[in-house]
């Protein structure tokens, strides 16, 4: 049995996750949901759903494009 994290440890390791969340662009790759339908039928003690999701992901501008595609690095 491993011993119980101590207050420091914990609080250690929430500031590390908001500090990556800060680090980390949202920006590549981000997604915006476009639409959602759901289909509900009802047969008896069953519920079938169907969900479908649309997406539009914004992957950059071509020239950054080039730049990832040749192993640039982003400025």
């Amino acid at each position: 049995m491993t011993p119980p994290k101590s207050i420091a440890r914990s609080l250690g390791e929430f500031v590390g996750h908001l500090w990556s969340a800060v680090r980390h662009d949202p920006t590549p790759g981000a997604r915006r949901e476009v639409r959602r339908v759901v289909e509900e039928e009802d047969r008896g003690d069953v519920v079938l759903r169907r969900t479908t999701i649309e997406e539009v992901e914004l992957r950059g501008s071509p020239a950054r494009r080039d730049r990832e595609r040749r192993g640039g690095v982003e400025p």
